[in-house]
């Protein structure tokens, strides 16, 4: 059991001991003056960000040297929750000696990995997990207010919870990382859905690109599809059970033929494998623009049954049907 795993049901035991130590002793909390940021030749850049949905703000000083874009100083001041301020310090932290550019690419889950005492136990408890959010848009904003540009050219993923800033790629972690199997457990752990509620499902307010229970969905999907992959991984083929045999085939179909296909515009399903003792024959069906294509027949085919005997079993045969 790892130390700070919930024990005896107490909160403060789901803390990371660096967490404890920056919520008591903030290494970086205070601010950077013009004269200070003069006698380092540098710029002085100070924002504000705030979560509407918690009430935390925090300032963000940086002293930029304009001649290489790189942060020399970092500090901030927090108004805010203990697991504000911790994240807070080790976000001012993590900028020194990056050029704005490098900081802009440091994500609220960078934040709290930093703060783990081990690699695979978060380092807060999950209810506390959206306080180190703030710490990916701060920075975005000292950058933009340096560039002088808009925030939103930073913007390299898409923001499926705009109430709590909670980005595609950081729900799909979470997921991955703690094993989630409910939309009510993403928002305990990112507060992803916990204020408006447009992103939990198709029908709120406001029409999302993406939603928690889509993402959900396929990111579980995803999960199991590699946990198949890896307890079958070792089993060698012609021992395989029929359905075994199937999903490892489907396996090597959505890794190195699906995606071209789909390129085109195409794609292809198997509907049936038959075993005899001279051969495995699998029997696929088009569709989209791969119907009537001259190669679905020809070049098409050959490269998915190259594929299957190459990585699977030289017996294999396709046969395509209508």
């Amino acid at each position: 059991m790892g130390k700070n795993e919930l024990i005896g049901g107490t909160l403060w035991e789901q803390y990371s001991r660096k967490v404890a130590a920056r919520m008591n002793a903030p290494v970086h909390r205070g601010e950077i003056t013009e004269e200070e940021a003069r006698v380092k030749n540098a710029k002085l850049i100070v924002v504000d960000w705030g979560a509407e949905s918690c009430g935390d703000a925090v300032r963000l000083y940086w002293a930029v040297d304009p001649k290489t874009n790189r942060i020399l100083d970092a500090k901030f001041k927090s108004f805010g929750c203990g697991t504000a301020i911790a994240s807070s310090d080790i976000m001012a932290e993590m900028c020194i000696g990056r050029t704005v550019d490098e900081a802009v690419k440091i994500t609220n889950i960078d934040v709290e990995r930093s703060l783990r005492d081990e690699a695979d136990i978060p380092a807060i408890p999950p209810q506390k997990m959206h306080c180190s959010v703030m710490a990916y848009d701060v920075i975005r904003k000292a950058a933009a207010h340096y560039k002088g540009v808009d925030m939103s050219s930073f913007e390299e993923e898409e923001i499926v919870c705009q109430c709590a800033r909670v980005t595609l790629g950081t729900i799909k972690e979470v997921i991955r990382l703690n094993d989630l199997k409910t939309v009510e457990e993403i928002t305990q752990y990112t507060k992803a859905g916990a204020f408006c509620k447009s992103c939990i499902r198709p029908g709120g307010h406001e029409k999302r690109p993406y939603y928690l229970e889509d993402i959900l969905k396929e990111t579980r999907d995803e999960m199991e599809k590699e946990m198949f992959r890896s307890r079958i991984g070792n089993l060698d083929f012609a021992s395989m059970s029929i359905v075994q045999k199937l999903k490892r085939i489907e396996a090597v179909l959505d890794q190195t033929i699906r995606p071209h296909l789909r390129a085109d515009g195409g794609n292809m399903d198997v509907v049936d494998i038959q075993e005899t003792d001279d051969a495995l024959t699998v029997y696929i069906r088009y569709f989209g623009a791969c119907l009537g294509c001259a190669s679905s027949s020809q070049g098409t085919l050959y490269a998915i049954e190259n594929e299957l005997k190459k990585q699977l079993d030289p017996k294999i045969r396709v046969v395509p049907v209508s």
